[in-house]
């Protein structure tokens, strides 16, 4: 697995500050059976599915010690599920889903990307290459970036301009990208909504961990993942979204939902992986058998 390169090493030191004075809310924890809702999940169609889907996301994260901000839609089973949607995390990679957006919102599409821009834009996703990232942010700029996340409607995502790891984003604010990607809409044309779609579906073998975990094989996962150590507290940030698609193969059936999970607190990398795994699974088996 990738880590971040020596040039995002020198945005994170020039964040470190930040992170030191920012005012960190008390962490909710997985292991707070009294801060968890009685009802991740909701369906007015399917509420025993709801209901046996809250409860299995809930035994898998029981006594971890990751914070974790958790989002699901699947609109054909009138499936929503929300876990502090609205917490803030730190973006880390995550974010370059988001600048990938915007840089079609500014241009008007793929068909107006430089072939340099796709060169970058297919390393930011497909490997997580930062340099790039941190190029194609600089070409939409920072008005740019901010003027796609308001017009997307993502009211909680915060951005930071100096280091664009360290932006905060809320599960909600995840979904509502998720959604906008697999939506037909004003914002983005099918045309540039199948382009991001089509390189997160690339994104190479060893950053494939996550929210594809469980999936069915016939399933197409659209991923992008973020993992970053915390410049102040060491523990990690590891964030997973993903958009998950099958035009009837499996079963018979058409799937399309969405999964975010954001966490923090995670005291290694492998552990933060492991608790996003431990509630997709879950959630990837009991759509499949829905």
């Amino acid at each position: 697995m990738s880590r971040p390169s020596t040039t995002f090493a020198v945005i994170l030191t020039t964040g470190a500050a930040l992170l030191a004075t920012c005012a960190v809310a008390a962490p909710v924890r997985a292991s707070t059976a009294a801060s968890a809702p009685t009802a991740i999940c909701r369906s007015a169609s399917r509420p025993r599915l709801a209901a046996w889907m809250s409860r299995g996301i809930q035994r898998a994260i029981a006594g971890r010690a990751s914070r974790i901000g958790l989002t699901v839609a699947d609109p054909r089973l009138g499936l929503s599920c929300a876990l502090h949607r609205t917490s803030h995390f730190r973006a880390a990679s995550a974010i370059k889903v988001t600048i990938i957006s915007a840089l079609l919102y500014k241009v008007g599409g793929p068909g107006h990307m430089t072939t340099a821009q796709h060169g970058l834009a297919w390393r930011m996703i497909t490997e997580s290459d930062n340099a790039a990232a941190t190029r194609l942010w600089d070409e939409v700029g920072d008005a740019g970036m901010q003027r796609f996340v308001s017009a997307a409607r993502m009211s909680h995502t915060i951005l930071d301009d100096g280091a664009w790891g360290l932006s905060q984003l809320t599960a909600q604010d995840e979904l509502t990208l998720l959604t906008l990607l697999t939506t037909a809409g004003k914002l983005l044309s099918n045309t540039s909504r199948g382009y991001v779609l089509w390189l997160m579906s690339k994104v190479i073998p060893s950053q494939r961990w996550g929210v594809p975990a469980g999936a069915p094989a016939d399933v197409t996962v659209s991923v992008k993942n973020g993992w970053l150590p915390d410049p102040v507290t060491g523990r990690w940030h590891i964030n997973s979204i993903g958009a998950f698609r099958s035009l009837g193969a499996y079963r018979s059936r058409h799937i399309d939902y969405q999964i975010a999970v954001l966490t923090d607190g995670n005291p290694s990398e492998s552990y933060g992986i492991g608790t996003i795994q431990a509630a997709a699974r879950v959630i990837n088996h009991d759509i499949a058998s829905a």
